[in-house]
């Protein structure tokens, strides 16, 4: 049985977002793009539509590929590094 979630993962983040009230925004970047470490003091509703991305944070490593999701709880110390074929991501704040 396939994982709808990674044959579909646009149709994925469009159900997630819609369905928790979000609205997100769409990032990408080139393979290898790395993101020093830092935290945002929201919420944050992240899913990978395309290529993968690994986010680092102090309690290990999340692997992210296409149709796959992450929440990062306010101020999570967090860097990423993007995958060898890039990628493309959907993310929003979720306030409260």
């Amino acid at each position: 049985m396939s994982d709808s979630r990674h044959s579909h993962p646009r149709q994925t983040a469009e159900q997630v977002f819609a369905s928790e009230g979000l609205t997100p925004h769409s990032w990408s970047n080139e393979p290898g793009y790395r993101y020093g470490w830092h935290q945002h003091p929201y919420h944050k509703v992240l899913v990978c539509v395309e290529g993968s991305i690994t986010f680092h944070t102090d309690a290990g490593d999340h692997h992210l590929r296409a149709g796959d999701r992450l929440d990062l709880p306010p101020h999570t110390r967090h860097a990423a590094t993007v995958g060898p074929a890039g990628v493309t991501c959907w993310e929003a704040p979720r306030q409260g």
